[in-house]
Formats: structure tokens, C-alpha cells, sequence
């Protein structure tokens, strides 16, 4: 399994468990490690700083595996069935939002609104800095 799809699976994942999450028959207990995993890798205070290269980012993994694999073990298996064929189905309605015109569209003129920004952002500066101008 190459990197893209391992991140596709995770990205999935993260679907099921945010269906879990909202599920009406998931206790208590199992809502709070989600939301404490997730508030653990979105805290500016960590035990290990995301600042120090690859150790820094373990203790993110490590986190998110244990509370994957904790979260599996609590939630009943029928709601994790009931919330995978909800992430499938979410998945198909985006790739088909994706791929609509509409999309497509606003997508160009962003591109377009960017690229005019930034080609003009160079010609002020080309203007600024200019040889002429020197004393």
C-alpha cells in the first residue's frame, strides 16, 4: 500500500469516527476520548514540540493510533458499520461536488484572482526596486 492510499484509509477513518462521534448510540466515554485525542493534536502545548523534526510528530501519530484503536474497541461494532457506509457516502457526494461545474468554475477564478494578485504584487515591487530610482 503506497502513501497515497494509506492517507486516503486515514482520511476515511477520520469520516467513520466523526459519524461515530455524532451517532446517537455511542456512550459518553467514547465521545470523550475523540474529542480529547483530537483536542491533544490540535493543543499548542504538547508533550513533545511539533518543532523538533521527527519525534515531534510521533507523539501525533502515537496519539491517533491509540485513539483509533480505543475508540474501535468501545463504539459497537453495528455503528461502526452503520458510520462506514456513511463516510463512503459522503465520499461519493464530494468527489461528485468536486467534479461539478460550479466547482470547476470557482476554482479557475480563484486561480485567475491569485495569479493577477501575485503577478501584479511582482510588477509593484520590479517598480519599487528599480535602477532609476537610485540616488
Amino acid at each position: 500500500m503506497n502513501w497515497k492510499q494509506r492517507a486516503q484509509r486515514l482520511q476515511k477513518e477520520v469520516h467513520v469516527f466523526y459519524f461515530a462521534f455524532k451517532h446517537p448510540r455511542v456512550r459518553w466515554y467514547a465521545r470523550l476520548v475523540a474529542a480529547c485525542s483530537a483536542g491533544y493534536l490540535f493543543s499548542p502545548i504538547q508533550l513533545i514540540p511539533n518543532s523538533i523534526p521527527v519525534i515531534g510528530f510521533s507523539d501525533d501519530f502515537l496519539v491517533l493510533f491509540v485513539a483509533a484503536k480505543v475508540l474501535q474497541r468501545i463504539i459497537p461494532p453495528e455503528v461502526l458499520t452503520e458510520c462506514r457506509e456513511l463516510a463512503d457516502a459522503a465520499e461519493i457526494r464530494r468527489k461528485e461536488e468536486i467534479r461539478s461545474t460550479p466547482a470547476l468554475v470557482a476554482f479557475v477564478v480563484i486561480a485567475g484572482v491569485w495569479l493577477v494578485a501575485a503577478v501584479g504584487a511582482g510588477i509593484l515591487m520590479a517598480r519599487y526596486i528599480s535602477p532609476d530610482k537610485l540616488p
